[in-house]
């Protein structure tokens, strides 16, 4: 019996409302089995390795949008590999593709093709922009959040704090409450 499978993703808890819509949509689309997490595309997502291995011959991979599958272009390569692989179409609601015909899978990939093409032009930009504030001295970069607060993590230090309860305490990673302890 072949199942019709989704997968909703969102960068963070606070997407409340993208990620319910997701699920809505996912099920009016017959899913009957939902993969579901709140990670960054770059983390460790361990919901969709779970959704590509429960996935079997002649399913069904739904998600809402291309984003929220694959990070790029050559991840999504690796998906839609591995679900060719194991005979395993997949369906993009808000483009209306469907890799089971040659056509979707055509379109599919010139899709990848111009998103990350888009990604890179955007951080191209992105980049200039930064050179030129820079040029002009109003670009100083982010302010160090760690050295501003390097007095109460030594507060804290001397009070008997771990360093990683300083860290978790004040919102630092512990490699910077190593440097405001160095400092």
């Amino acid at each position: 019996m072949t199942a019709i499978v989704g997968y909703a993703r969102t960068s963070t808890l606070e997407q409340v409302a993208g990620y319910e819509a997701q699920l809505r949509e996912l099920t009016q689309a017959g899913c009957t089995k939902l993969f579901q997490e709140q990670v960054s595309s770059v983390g460790k997502r361990q919901q969709l390795e779970a959704c590509l291995d429960y996935l079997r011959e002649g399913d069904t991979l739904i998600v809402t949008k291309l984003d929220r599958l694959a990070r790029n272009v050559g991840h999504l390569g690796q998906i839609v590999t591995k679900l060719k692989e194991k005979g395993v179409s997949l369906r993009i609601l808000d483009r209306g593709l469907d890799t089971s015909t040659p056509t979707g899978e055509l379109i599919l990939n010139m899709m990848g093709a111009v998103a990350q093409f888009e990604r890179q032009m955007m951080l191209e930009r992105q980049r200039e922009g930064i050179s030129k504030a820079k040029f002009d001295g109003k670009y100083k970069g982010r302010a160090p959040t760690a050295m501003r607060q390097a007095q109460r993590v030594k507060e804290l230090a001397t009070e008997g704090l771990r360093r990683s309860e300083i860290a978790q305490h004040l919102g630092l990673s512990e490699r910077s409450v190593y440097r405001a302890l160095r400092g």
